[in-house]
């Protein structure tokens, strides 16, 4: 079961808007949500004079994984009776780093439990863990335009975002508001790969055009944003 911790709590922030006169027509863009996602990283394979050894699929299907455990995303899928190329292994010879067949170029790491190594993996090189990071982030807003009349502020509006990381890590966020107010920073511990979810809301009390940005801070730094149009009429 995943453990999760969350260090920031939902705050209330005010946001203040220019005031319009009542003969100024309000924007109506249509809102927009920008996510960045970032590729998965390639751990750097050992050097190519390091000792390399075939390796046997003995199961009839294994998972070959971002990194050396099962709390790391999966990659591929290998099948009983094919041989990899091991070019190299973690520490304690539990799991070895293979050529990834799916993908020229790209590496992932197979149990040792459900492989028959066929020549002296002990002499394979020791390679590192890949670094972990944020691979997706979906956010959104609800509702996402606001048109009310200008009697009924404040309105609230929630934020949500979708969190994946290829492996264990620790996430640390904060967001911030188009008129320059941020929130303290959150954490959230990944145990394992996968998805997450952290929420927010604020309360607006008048008409404009908005945006909130969330922020990752770690394990990798990218910036997300959500605007939405709040209209009102006398």
């Amino acid at each position: 079961m995943k453990r999760i911790i969350q260090l920031a709590g939902l705050v209330s922030i005010a946001l203040m808007a220019c005031t319009r006169s009542s003969s100024e027509s309000l924007p109506t863009p249509i809102p927009t949500i920008n996510t960045q996602i970032l590729p998965s990283a390639t751990p750097v394979p050992p050097t190519p004079t390091s000792a390399q050894v075939r390796v046997r699929i003995t199961s009839e299907l294994v998972n070959c994984r971002f990194g050396p455990g099962t709390n790391y995303q999966l990659v591929t899928e290998l099948r009983q009776g094919q041989t990899e190329q091991a070019v190299g292994r973690n520490e304690a010879s539990t799991w070895w780093y293979v050529r990834d067949p799916g993908n020229p170029g790209g590496f992932c790491w197979v149990s040792a439990d459900v492989t028959e190594a066929q020549g002296d993996a002990s002499q394979l090189q020791v390679a590192q863990p890949p670094f972990v990071t944020i691979t997706k982030v979906d956010l959104r807003v609800e509702p996402n335009r606001i048109v009310v009349s200008c009697n009924q502020f404040p309105k609230t509006v929630f934020f949500e975002a979708q969190i994946t990381a290829n492996g264990p890590t620790l996430l640390k966020w904060k967001w911030e508001v188009s008129t320059g107010i941020a929130s303290n920073e959150g954490a959230m511990i990944y145990e394992e790969a996968g998805t997450q979810i952290i929420n927010e809301y604020y309360q607006i009390n008048a008409p404009g055009d908005y945006w909130v940005k969330l922020l990752i801070l770690a394990p990798t730094e990218q910036v997300n944003q959500v605007t939405f149009p709040v209209t009102c009429t006398p």
